[in-house]
Order: C-alpha cells, then structure tokens, then sequence
C-alpha cells in the first residue's frame, strides 16, 4: 500500500509535468516521491555568542512545502551547515524528527533574532513534538550538539536576512 503523503506527491508531480514546469522543480518533486532529501539555496547566517561570532551557511526553507521536507532523509549534515526555517510571522511552533536520520540541534529563533530556546540533540526519527516554547520566526537546525559545543545559549543573537540587525 502507497501512504497518502507519497500518493499526493506522486499527483503533484504529475501535476508539475502537465503544467510544464522547470525541469528543477520537476527533479525536486520526484527526488521527494522517493524519499530523496532536497537541496534548497543557501545563505550566510551569523550566532553572536558569548565566545564571539559563529558563522554557518543555511539552506532556507520558508515555504509549506519545503518547512514539511526539512531535513528529513539526510544522512549527514556538515558542522558548520544547517537548515533556517523561515515563518514569516512570529508564531509558536512544534517540530517532529519524523524521517529525520541525523541528530539535530534545534534554536528557535523570536522575530528580534534571539534564540527563544534550544533542543540539544534531538532523537533521530522520534514523532515527539519538540515546542518552541514562545512565538518564534525561524529555528535553526544544525547538527547535533554543535550548540553546545560552540556555546550557544538562550539570549544569542543570530544575524540573517530574516532578522532586523542590531
């Protein structure tokens, strides 16, 4: 039996074949039918810690779609990279480590760029909901006890398009 999520991916491809569109957006479409991580543009992103700044390069995920797809199926994930998910407005939210391999730092971000809270090393492939903790705009997502070893804390700031500068 094919689960509902993989079915209306596989409409959805035949929708972007039928509509003509980008030969990307059709290879990102099929690579998520089956279970291929995708691959979004990055951006420079800065933490500014109590140790000075710490700098990653994120891929940005801020639409439905691509927030859904996260991480999940990844197999590794460089030290110094990660995933920013952009919500455009402030709001509490709840992430899940479904389909998700790798363990995962996650800091959820408030629209001042503040790290709200912090999820240290979340399980890999746990469907336990990690809150936010408050109204967020973005959280970050990076490897698994990198925060820890880089010093982040609650209180940090983090520097990216998303988020006023100081």
């Amino acid at each position: 039996m094919v689960p509902a999520s993989v079915r209306g991916r596989a409409l959805a491809l035949a929708l972007l074949l039928l509509a003509g569109a980008p030969a990307q957006a059709q290879d990102q479409a099929q690579d998520q039918v089956r279970g291929q991580p995708q691959s979004l543009p990055t951006e420079p992103l800065a933490i500014h810690t109590r140790h000075g700044w710490v700098r990653f390069t994120v891929e940005v995920a801020d639409t439905d779609e691509t927030r859904e797809i996260g991480l999940m199926f990844r197999k590794s994930l460089a030290p110094d990279r990660g995933m920013l998910f952009d919500f455009h407005a402030a709001q509490p939210v709840a992430f899940w480590m479904k389909n998700t391999v790798i363990p995962l730092d996650m800091l959820f971000i408030a629209a001042d760029g503040r790290v709200v809270s912090i999820a240290r090393h979340a399980t890999p492939l746990s469907e336990t909901p990690i809150p936010s903790g408050g109204p967020v705009l973005g959280v970050l997502e990076i490897p698994g006890d990198r925060a820890e070893a880089l010093g982040v804390r609650p209180g940090d700031r983090v520097r990216e398009r998303i988020f006023p500068k100081e």
